[in-house]
């Protein structure tokens, strides 16, 4: 049980951090000018859910093949580079943004489906997918999946009723920082385990 907290805590963590500021968020608060809250959240809670399974089942698979000492190694380096690509930032393109303002469909296979398509490659499925190789799957797939939606939710509510966006520099050098942060200590990690 220790194990599943812990793999859970981590994840939610990772995960919350790692959407901030994500293009996500953006996709999250622009439906939810358009569709009620609660069917955007349903439609992306199932997309991130299913994401999330399948990068659980790729990091499970990795990290049994694995030497655990290399998975710190490399999940660290990854990382560092996920710090990095939160500082690149993230945004809508005109067609994203026209796609999801422009659905006419059920709000829930409309949200559903943009965010599927979203998150595939995207920074938290590869986080997820380092996370799992490192922590038991069942406690990386539900504290990613609950971390990401939360994520959303609070762009939601501070779309909705705040009318603006978070500050976007301390988000972007917050998360970049928590990144680098965990980067590091994963690298160490490594490297102790390969001495």
């Amino acid at each position: 049980m220790e194990g599943f907290l812990a793999a859970l805590a981590i994840s939610f963590a990772v995960i919350f951090v790692a959407e901030l500021g994500d293009k996500s968020q953006l996709m999250a608060m622009t439906f939810a000018t358009r569709f009620k809250t609660v069917p955007v959240l349903i439609g992306i809670t199932v997309a991130t859910a299913v994401v999330h399974l399948v990068s659980v089942g790729i990091g499970y698979g990795l990290g049994a093949a694995i030497p655990t000492g290399w998975i710190s190694l490399v999940a660290g380096i990854a990382f560092l580079g996920f710090g990095a690509w939160t500082l690149r930032g993230d945004s809508l393109t005109d067609a994203e943004k026209g796609k999801a303002e422009r659905s006419t469909g059920s709000a829930i296979w409309a949200v559903g489906g943009a965010f599927f398509l979203a998150e595939l490659g995207d920074k938290t499925m590869l986080a997820t997918i380092t996370l799992a190789t490192q922590h038991g799957w069942f406690g990386v797939w539900i504290g990613s999946t609950v971390g990401m939606v939360a994520a959303d939710a609070l762009a939601i509510l501070v779309g909705r009723y705040l009318g603006k966006h978070l500050p976007e520099k301390v988000i972007k050098y917050g998360a970049a920082a928590l990144f680098a942060i965990f980067g590091i200590w994963l690298i160490a990690e490594g490297v102790i385990e390969l001495r």
